[in-house]
């Protein structure tokens, strides 16, 4: 069995490797999730009590547990992820069946540790979907399998359970994920995940068995398979990938000029002053209106955006009136979101829309 799922999760390395898509996450980030585990029931191998009888058809079934996620990784800008991650699973055994069928009163508790490391993908839907990011992943690492007094006890006096006499078996472990990301648009870099992991090992050994509070020399073989269901935070310490603005030139008509701003900003660059220049040029022989309309993408709150766009006309007619335009041939108006160049979705950061036309008229 416990093969059988390590080759699904290889071939889910085979499966994701060509379905790179960019997106904006780029350079360092840190996240961490929090959620329920579901630990797969197990049979029990191998030998048990001094006289190494054999263990034939027992096994062991848990609850509903949680896990806990901390990761570390580099975003580069095109899709791809690496990360490395530390995680704790914890689960109470919800029965234990003997090889008569019988069921019988559970006691312990299950719990794995370890680190891996791990390659994602994340896919750029253009916007749609509220500006959730899927993304697919798998990775590969160590985990240590701890069985506190995993087994059964009837009374008092009887009992027969499972556990290391040191340190818990480690084994070879690989993982599945399959996830999405909501950025939150107040805050750059932020945003919230939630997501399903897969992670099975090579299996663990327990060399210690307790008989009705005697303990024997015991060489039992147990499964740890998991399916893992968290909710999380990511932050990227630098934001959003940052796009280059594409250059502020003329569209097709002469007389209209465009002028592009930084996220969230109003000021001017070199490269907006200028373009800014020649339109103040341009302005010749039967130009009698100059109209001045600001405009920002769709990230952020409408109302604030509406006062952003009307900064940006003001300081356009500002840099106009300094170039020698009379203050009265221009008019400004502030558009907020609306005429986008790009249409896009709600929160979604586009370089072009966020810009002042100036129109001569």
């Amino acid at each position: 069995m416990r093969f059988r799922n390590l080759k699904l999760l290889a071939a889910s390395f085979i499966a994701i490797s060509a379905m790179a898509e960019a997106h904006p996450v780029s350079g360092p980030y840190v996240g961490a999730g929090i959620g329920i585990n579901f630990l797969q029931d197990t049979d029990i191998t191998g030998t048990w009590r001094r006289d190494r009888t054999r263990l034939i058809g027992e096994s062991n079934s848990f609850d509903t547990g949680y896990v806990g996620i901390l990761n570390l990784g580099w975003g580069f800008g095109n899709g791809l992820r690496i990360e490395i991650e530390g995680n704790y699973r914890r689960n109470d055994t919800d029965g234990h069946t003997l090889l008569d069928k019988s069921r019988q009163p559970p006691v312990g508790t299950a719990s794995s540790y370890g680190g891996m490391a791990n390659v994602l993908f994340d896919f750029d839907l253009g916007g749609i979907l509220l500006g959730l990011t899927p993304y697919l992943g798998a990775g590969a690492g160590y985990i240590w399998h701890r069985y506190d007094d995993v087994g059964y006890k009837t009374s008092a006096s009887r009992e027969n359970t499972y556990y290391s006499s040191s340190l818990p078996p480690g084994a070879f472990a690989a993982q599945a994920i399959v996830g999405f990301a909501l950025p939150i648009a107040s805050v750059p870099g932020l945003a919230l995940t939630a997501e399903y992991r897969f992670l099975g090992t090579n299996g663990h050994n327990f060399d210690r068995n307790r008989v009705n509070g005697v303990t024997y020399v015991a060489d039992a073989n147990v499964d740890n398979f998991n399916h893992s269901i968290l909710f999380g935070l990511r932050y990227a310490f630098s934001g959003t990938r940052t796009v280059t603005p594409p250059a502020a030139v003329p569209v097709a008509t002469a007389q209209t000029f465009l002028v592009f701003f930084d996220w969230n900003s109003a000021d001017l660059t070199d490269r907006a002053r200028q373009i800014i220049g020649e339109a103040a040029t341009a302005r010749g022989t039967g130009v009698t209106r100059i109209e001045v309309n600001g405009f920002t993408d769709r990230s952020g709150p409408a109302d604030y955006n509406m006062r952003l766009s009307v900064r940006r006309a003001n300081t356009v007619a500002a840099e106009l009136v300094r170039r020698g335009v009379p203050r009265n041939a221009i008019v400004t108006r502030g558009f907020g979101e609306e005429n986008n160049l790009v249409p896009t979705a709600d929160d979604i950061r586009e370089p072009q829309n966020r810009r002042v036309e100036i129109v001569l008229k």
